[in-house]
């Protein structure tokens, strides 16, 4: 079958990977993972939008492929909400500062509303204060977030042939290769649009390739270095991003005003990965990317075409950024605190290191901190989003 049947499957159907696992925490690490700091710059850029669209009665926030809810969880506890999606004593109105000469705000925690998005089950533990559903809500007032969502929202895979590009084919059980039928209209015309051409050989037979061997045994992290080098036997590859652009044009289409961020790895036209980018995790480690529903499989994402996509429907540009510039325009520079610290409070030393070492990892270029952000506003101005 074509790749795209096969991902959705292996992915989102019964037994699927997302809906049947124990969640991708036990499988791989993202940002939302490895540190509580990445929640509380999220928290950060929250706030500002919050600012930006005159603290509205009810603020949204919505996670878009949430896995177990391990973001919105993050949130609650950094917003001082309870398990009950009432605020807790801890939560503060200092969050956001009052406009002067006008009343104060509720406090933030006082009006957010937390939506998870994703196909698995609601969690037993999840606190009730947070919704779970399986379609994004209409009507949105706030932040769409897509953690690494749209590298496994499923998706095409073809090759050049002599007479155009054409579809691959799969064996979900096993991974094995073969090229099939001319690829649509449709997927041409991204191809075209998106995907430059190459002057690597062509595919002509009917066979193609066995399924591709892990490139890595001890990945703890979905990253730009965990991307398969260009195979020399099989040519050009290319991704058919156009699932993504139309999940992604959908999804800023449900902003009644607010932004959309999209956080994870991939590229553009100019350094699209020329055998292409399919990947494959399980417990920790990079597998073969064999979509019989027994590990993640994932393609990064061209992020020009999705950008483009989500800007006609919003009307308005958007803004793409490195997660590490990111960060640090958020006030997470990662620097070492001063010597001088661990005499006069070694224990206050020790958990300023802890997060400078957190920072580091959020912002290494070669791996999360190589993850593009792509902030999509709608009805807002988006310059005062990313300020400290």
């Amino acid at each position: 079958m074509r790749w795209r049947d096969a991902m959705d499957g292996a992915l989102y159907g019964p037994g699927g990977f997302f809906v049947s696992s124990g969640g991708p925490a036990d499988h791989f690490r993202t940002s939302v993972h490895a540190s509580p700091l990445f929640a509380s710059c999220l928290l950060r850029v929250l706030a500002a939008l919050d600012s930006a669209l005159g603290h509205p009665a009810r603020l949204d926030v919505v996670d878009v492929g949430a896995g177990r809810g391990e973001l919105l969880r993050a949130l609650v506890a950094l917003a001082g909400v309870g398990g009950s999606g009432e605020p807790t004593r801890s939560g503060r109105s200092g969050l956001i500062p009052p406009r002067a000469g006008s009343p104060e705000p509720l406090p933030l925690a006082h009006r957010l509303r937390l939506t998870a998005v994703e196909v698995a089950p609601r969690p037993v533990d999840l606190p009730p204060g947070i919704g779970w559903v399986a379609e994004v809500p209409a009507g949105i007032t706030g932040l769409l977030l897509a953690t690494e969502w749209l590298d496994n929202v499923p998706l095409d895979v073809a090759v050049p042939a002599e007479d155009g590009w054409r579809y691959v084919l799969v064996d979900p059980a096993t991974g094995e290769e073969a090229v099939g039928d001319r690829v649509s209209a449709a997927d041409a015309g991204w191809l075209a649009a998106w995907w430059p051409g190459t002057d690597a050989p062509t595919v002509t037979g009917s066979g193609f390739r066995a399924a591709r061997p892990a490139e890595g045994s001890s990945l703890t992290a979905r990253s730009r270095s965990g991307c398969p080098e260009t195979p020399t036997a099989t040519g050009t590859r290319a991704e058919i991003g156009r699932t993504r652009d139309e999940a992604w044009a959908e999804a800023v289409g449900h902003l009644d005003r607010g932004l959309a961020l999209a956080v994870d790895y991939g590229h553009l036209r100019e350094d699209r990965p020329v055998g292409g980018s399919l990947a494959g995790y399980r417990g920790g480690r990079q597998v073969p990317p064999v979509p019989d529903g027994s590990c993640d499989v994932t393609a990064h994402v061209a992020f020009d075409a999705v950008a483009a996509a989500g800007a006609a429907v919003a009307g308005c540009a958007y803004t793409l950024v490195s997660q590490r510039e990111a960060l640090r325009a958020l006030g997470a520079d990662g620097a070492r605190p001063p010597l001088s610290l661990a005499a006069a409070d070694p224990a206050g030393y020790v958990r300023a290191l802890a997060a400078a070492s957190a920072v580091a990892e959020l912002t290494d270029p070669a791996g999360l901190g190589g993850h593009r952000w792509l902030l999509q506003p709608v009805g807002v101005a988006a310059d005062a989003l990313m300020a400290r």
